[in-house]
């Protein structure tokens, strides 16, 4: 007999999943039993807030789902964060969970792992959340869930199937072709509306986020045939390349953007939110628009958040920008482009005049892994790096800043983006707090033999919240941590591991790297790491 679990694994490997993550439990075993000899790898993390992680930072790199199986109860209470993250960057994830036999759902009686409603205690992390009542209903809801992934915009999606639905019999159900879901396309009318904007403004600035990252040769077309300045929201970066005449990089909190931003006549704002950590990291509510916004976005809602547009297309972000490449006239005098985002660009040097350790600090590290991948926490070097980092392609810089902005992000999801590109480097930033929210998926790393470098940031504490409590006048409390001996704690781990003394130290231990185990670098903040 074929169970419904081994039907799934077995329906999901039709369909490209190649990786799963999960912690087997009582209540998922029989999940795992259609995995052994199915062509899907399975991991297992040594938390389930890090499945959730690992299978986040797998979706951004190759932009499919991460998988995660997960046992009712603890399990999904733990995964929720992670969820959390995922729904706020728009991040496709697949979360598939056990839950109580359907004759006790909502007893209340204290069965193993019992949750009042554990379906609805997910809902509010993901695309939608559904109850697997019948096994007839598996293909439909998973050609939902995979119409959200690759038709609407990413979220994470929850499945949850009772016990006695794992192991019913699925003989009778054939696989399946996995669905072709169109994303929306741009009305012609809008596009001309917006072409004819554009093709007016004397001053025009773009504005592309995440939603743009599959679409990079018509973003950079855009930008060139607009000849507009280009803000670029943290998980954009790359779209234009680092040294393009008119990348601004991700500077839309700073002065010299904003005032770009208050004297553009029109703003072309694609596949971006227009939220807070991308646009107000200060915190002042100083990012206005002083032109005509034209808002294209895969979210009809969304086109209408933060801020109100003059024209709001609902369209995938590459059929969008495709469109109005075809119908924009062609420029009949050079613009002023590439002068302004040149003018903005010197003044924002000036500005990170203070930032020369960090900025020193990414230059060796590119200058040893040049195709490396980062991958951060909310940590001092993320946040530098955010603004000082440009990459000549996306997908290579995201972290756990923008958005739901948790902690203990960096290393799983390091370990679930070299998973999904092994041949890449991949460096996770992260600081000495957030790295003991997740310390012991060292241990996973090393069991997966996977060669990834974690910049650890030593500030011995919460440095970050501790100045931003002295600035408010505030006595530091909860943040002057006790901090272990990472470089001691990661060779148990059966990690390589060593303390930089300076910037030559740090390239030459790069340099050393090895390819089937973690190298954990303790950098010290203070005294400043220099050269």
């Amino acid at each position: 007999m074929t169970t419904c679990g081994e039907f799934l694994v077995q329906q999901l490997q039709a369909w490209g999943v190649d990786t799963v993550f999960g912690i087997p439990g009582v209540h998922t075993v029989e999940l795992y039993r259609g995995l052994p000899g199915s062509g899907i790898r399975h991991v297992t993390p040594r938390h389930e807030q890090g499945a959730g992680f690992m299978a986040d930072g797998y979706a951004r790199v190759t932009g499919k789902p991460g998988v995660c199986f997960i046992i009712t109860g603890p399990g999904m209470t733990n995964i929720l964060t992670a969820m959390g993250q995922a729904y706020a960057d728009s991040i496709p994830m697949l979360v598939i969970s056990s839950v109580n036999q359907r004759a006790r759902l909502g007893s209340g009686n204290g069965y193993l792992h019992e949750l009042p409603d554990q379906r609805a205690m997910v809902a509010g992390v993901s695309a939608f959340s559904h109850t697997l009542l019948d096994v007839e209903q598996l293909h439909e809801v998973l050609a939902r869930a995979f119409a959200v992934f690759e038709g609407a915009r990413p979220r994470p999606v929850h499945i949850e199937l009772p016990l006695d639905i794992i192991t019913a019999p699925a003989d009778h159900l054939r696989l399946q072709a996995r669905p072709v879901v169109a994303r929306p396309t741009p009305p012609g009318e809008q596009i001309r509306q917006a072409a004819a904007l554009l093709h007016g403004a004397r001053a025009p600035l773009l504005l592309l986020g995440g939603g743009c990252v599959e679409a990079v040769d018509v973003a950079r077309a855009l930008a060139e045939a607009l000849d507009a300045p280009t803000a670029l929201t943290i998980n954009a970066k790359g779209l234009l390349p680092a040294g393009h005449p008119l990348l601004l990089g991700s500077n839309q909190s700073l002065p010299p953007v904003r005032e770009l931003a208050a004297q553009a006549d029109v703003v072309l704002a694609i596949g971006t939110e227009l939220g807070e950590t991308d646009y107000d990291v200060v915190f002042d509510g100083g990012f206005q628009l002083g032109g005509q916004l034209i808002r294209i976005d895969i979210d009809a809602e969304q086109l209408q958040r933060n801020q109100r547009p003059h024209l709001a297309i609902h369209s995938d972000a590459r059929q969008a920008m495709a469109a109005l490449l075809d119908v924009l006239p062609a420029r009949t005098a050079p613009g002023s482009g590439s002068q302004r985002a040149a003018t903005a660009c010197r003044r924002l040097a000036e500005g990170f005049a203070d930032w020369g350790h960090y900025r020193a600090l990414f230059e060796r590290v590119l200058q040893v892994l040049p195709e490396a991948r980062f991958v951060g926490d909310s940590t001092q070097t993320v946040y530098s790096g955010n603004h000082l980092v440009d990459l000549p392609a996306p997908r290579r810089w995201f972290n756990s800043s923008t958005g739901y902005g948790t902690l203990g992000y960096a290393l799983p999801a390091a370990i679930g983006a070299k998973l999904a590109e092994p041949s890449r480097p991949v460096i996770c930033l992260v600081g000495d707090g957030g790295l003991q929210f997740s310390l012991a998926e060292l241990a996973s790393a090393v069991e997966a033999r996977l060669g990834i470098v974690i910049l650890l940031w030593n500030n011995q504490g919460y440095g970050e919240i501790k100045r931003y409590m002295l600035e408010r006048d505030i006595t530091p409390l909860g943040v002057d941590i006790f901090t272990p001996d990472f470089v001691a704690i990661a060779r148990g781990f059966g990690c390589q591991a060593h303390r930089a003394e300076s910037l030559a130290h740090l390239g030459r231990l790069l340099q050393e790297a090895p390819e089937d185990r973690p190298l954990l670098i303790d950098i010290h903040q203070a005294p400043p790491f220099a050269p």
